[in-house]
């Protein structure tokens, strides 16, 4: 099967906060790629839309060109893989994947960076209490992935992770470029990381007495005037700690799925299981 004239060679389907954006950013460099530059998330969330506005999106691509896309959303959204195998039945689909404890602490932080989530930790990382909602459940990876090793050849698709690509970039993009049929050698890896937990941000009563001016803000957020004045405003986000018992249950709720992960893909999940024990560093994880 060829992929049809004008959608994408291949798809970056996942996970969330597993540094995915980089995988994206690292393969625009090469002119022998076109992505666009935002998650489309058109099979989770724009299908209605039709194919048309799908194809719409590669438009610009140069002749030649492999396309692709990134939409983090297509592994957690139930009917997505359905959707792809449906219209891109020769797609190759890349996953990329973190410690789902890490993962679900990250998650949570960004969005309390945001301000969309409240300082109580177990309220929306305790598995007895949020198993359900998007911090675990978007974690619960054997899960999420059977749907697509059910409707694609297992050749199809690629899993990383995140893990891999911290000790060893070069390498790591290799592995992508041969799984996506490239011939000649992608760009030099991105140097370092895309969103940085670690910087500065606007505090967050601040940033809810913008919110009603972002339509007008955000076109000029990298200009010189506007990234004087966030550097005047911003302050190091200060990050609750994460309770060693409430992640010893974190992972355990974790353990049965990590091990499905490991049979359907034949991925070595052993590093996930270690990290348990670790002290932790909250800046970090994010």
């Amino acid at each position: 099967m060829t992929t049809p004239s004008g959608l994408p060679h291949f798809i970056i389907a996942g996970a969330a906060k597993s540094a995915t954006t980089w995988l994206q950013r690292s393969l625009q460099q090469s002119p022998a790629i076109f992505m666009p530059d935002h998650e489309p998330h058109f099979f989770a969330c724009h299908y209605d839309e039709g194919m048309a506005a799908y194809e719409d999106l590669f438009a610009a691509a140069p002749a030649g060109a492999m396309r692709g896309e990134k939409s983090n959303s297509y592994l957690t959204q139930p009917e997505a893989a359905a959707r792809i195998a449906r219209h891109l039945p020769a797609v190759r689909l890349v996953f990329q994947l973190r410690d789902p404890v890490a993962r679900a602490w990250s998650d949570y932080l960004m969005l309390l960076r945001r301000g969309a989530v409240d300082r109580d930790v177990a309220r929306h990382l305790s598995p007895d209490r949020a198993a359900g909602d998007r911090f675990l459940h978007d974690g619960r990876y054997g899960h999420h992935l059977s749907r697509f090793y059910e409707l694609f050849d297992p050749a199809q698709i690629l899993v990383l992770k995140y893990e891999d690509l911290r000790r060893d970039p070069a390498g790591h993009l290799a592995r992508l470029a041969a799984h996506l049929g490239l011939d000649g050698p992608l760009a030099a890896p991105l140097d370092g990381r895309v969103k940085d937990a670690c910087a500065a941000s606007v505090p967050r009563p601040l940033r809810r007495m913008l919110a009603p001016l972002r339509p007008i803000l955000d076109p000029l957020r990298h200009t010189a005037p506007l990234r004087g004045l966030r550097g005047l405003v911003a302050r190091p986000e200060r990050y609750p700690e994460l309770d060693p018992a409430l992640r010893a249950r974190i992972a355990d709720f974790y353990r049965d799925d990590t091990a499905e992960l490991a049979r359907i893909t034949g991925l070595d999940v052993s590093d996930w299981t270690t990290a348990a024990a670790r002290p932790h560093h909250p800046a970090r994880s994010a």
